[in-house]
């Protein structure tokens, strides 16, 4: 099964991720994890006083940021994943990673819906 995590570093990623060790069907050899990360861009009133490569470089330490527990996380696993970061919001990357890649699963943090938010929210 391919499985998109999409991450953003906070304590919802940290949820996301205990969900997954409750699931061992979920990180099991025969599945394929991408994870993703939509990158906040910078301020527009940074961009003119930084080279594009001091962008790139501040974007992807963002990025690698992110990835950090969640590459930590998955090698305690033994598991593999690819890692994609892209600048722009979130759910754009997220939507667009995921119709690109034919994936089987959307694995996304909750943020504490209850009730009717959370059948509607996931």
């Amino acid at each position: 099964m391919k499985i998109l995590l999409a991450v953003d570093g906070s304590p919802h990623t940290r949820h996301m991720l205990a969900y997954l060790a409750a699931r061992p069907e979920l990180l099991g050899p025969a599945n394929e994890l991408t994870v993703v990360y939509g990158v906040t861009p910078l301020p527009n009133g940074l961009t003119p006083l930084l080279s594009d490569e001091a962008i790139r470089e501040r974007l992807q330490a963002d990025a690698q940021e992110v990835f950090k527990p969640i590459r930590s996380f998955l090698q305690m696993q033994g598991i593999e994943a690819r890692y994609v970061h892209e600048v722009g919001d979130a759910a754009k990357v997220i939507a667009q990673v995921a119709g690109q890649g034919g994936f089987d699963m959307i694995v996304i943090g909750s943020h504490g819906h209850t009730g009717i938010a959370r059948m509607l929210l996931g």
